[in-house]
């Protein structure tokens, strides 16, 4: 095995200096870096990661919490942070909680006592009452993609859901619809408080029983909750659904009775996944910043390492954007 040393000699300059090419915390005068990298090149050296994680402290590697990776929107965090912690010459470690709270609770509790350097929290199902079990730990945590309230003391950079309910909801307004009903996932209650601001500001009311929880967030859950809906408010002239899967879903509900999708129904979406892309007619949505979130939040997460103070605010908010297609008139 070709060790440090070699590469030493190879390049004619001490270990110390090697081992400042590799780590990037001490200058080196640029004639001497290009000939120790030479040498690795040449010797084909490969940094022994658990003998450096021993000497420095430092594992270069940042663990990453999500629900899933079945879904486009978590998939596109992974891909981000990867992508992004590539770049600075760390490693991502992945852990699903598959919305299990003891699946995650057992996650985090092992995670303390692993050798990461820092942790990426992205979503918060079945997490929020364990995060206490990260008091213990000497990293950094950053959470992302937190759609309820944040407990204190962990930076936060999120979506405004909030936000992305009130563009949908406005965009029927100016359609003219005020018959509405809602299609959600029980978590999304930020999503419908906004919707629901975007009727109440022209005096109309979205009422409770106008929101149908969606028994799971999938296709098949979308066609039960839109069918209940349909059945509920047959003068309703357009569905809202939190989710692109749920309002896929709509569409084929709406078929079964009959509604035209968007002359009989206008349907609008969250989430502008590929699902809403691939629907026909194809779904308006509320397209949602994941890759920005998730550099921003990787962002605070390698200042902390470095020992950057902490950033002000402590919780971000991304804005979503509305993105109208064929599924709205």
């Amino acid at each position: 095995m070709v060790t440090m040393q070699d590469v030493a000699e190879r390049a004619g300059v001490t270990k110390q200096t090697v081992s400042n090419v590799l780590s990037g915390r001490v200058a080196v005068r640029p004639g001497t870096e290009a000939r120790v990298r030479a040498a690795i090149a040449e010797l084909g050296y490969v940094p022994n990661l658990v003998a450096r994680s021993l000497a420095t402290g430092s594992t270069r590697t940042v663990g990453l919490f999500v629900p899933t990776v079945s879904t486009a929107f978590y998939a596109e965090v992974v891909e981000e942070a990867e992508d992004v912690l590539g770049a600075h010459g760390y490693h991502l470690l992945l852990c699903t909680t598959r919305r299990d709270g003891e699946r995650a609770r057992a996650h985090l509790a092992g995670l303390t006592s692993r050798s990461v350097d820092a942790l990426l929290i992205a979503g918060d199902q079945g997490l929020t009452d364990h995060l206490p079990l990260l008091s213990r730990t000497r990293f950094p945590v950053v959470l992302c993609a937190w759609e309820t309230r944040a407990p204190a003391g962990f930076p936060v950079v999120t979506i405004d859901y909030e936000h992305g309910g009130h563009l949908a909801g406005r965009h029927l307004r100016a359609l003219g619809h005020e018959n509405v009903a809602v299609l959600a996932s029980p978590a999304h209650t930020l999503r419908v408080d906004g919707f629901r601001r975007a009727f109440a500001e022209d005096g109309l009311h979205v009422p409770e029983s106008a929101v149908h929880l969606a028994p799971e967030p999938s296709f098949k859950g979308g066609v039960a909750a839109a069918r209940a809906a349909i059945a509920a408010h047959p003068t309703a002239t357009a569905l809202f659904a939190t989710h692109d899967v749920l309002a896929v879903g709509a569409l084929e509900a709406a078929r079964e009775a009959g509604r035209s999708i968007p002359h009989g129904l206008s349907v609008v979406a969250h989430d502008d996944s590929p699902e809403g892309l691939l629907a026909r007619p194809t779904l308006t949505s509320v397209a949602l910043p994941t890759r920005e979130m998730t550099r921003e939040a990787i962002r605070l997460l390698l200042g902390a390492i470095e020992g950057a103070p902490p950033a002000e605010p402590n919780r971000r908010l991304l804005l979503p954007r509305l993105i109208v297609r064929d599924s709205t008139g």
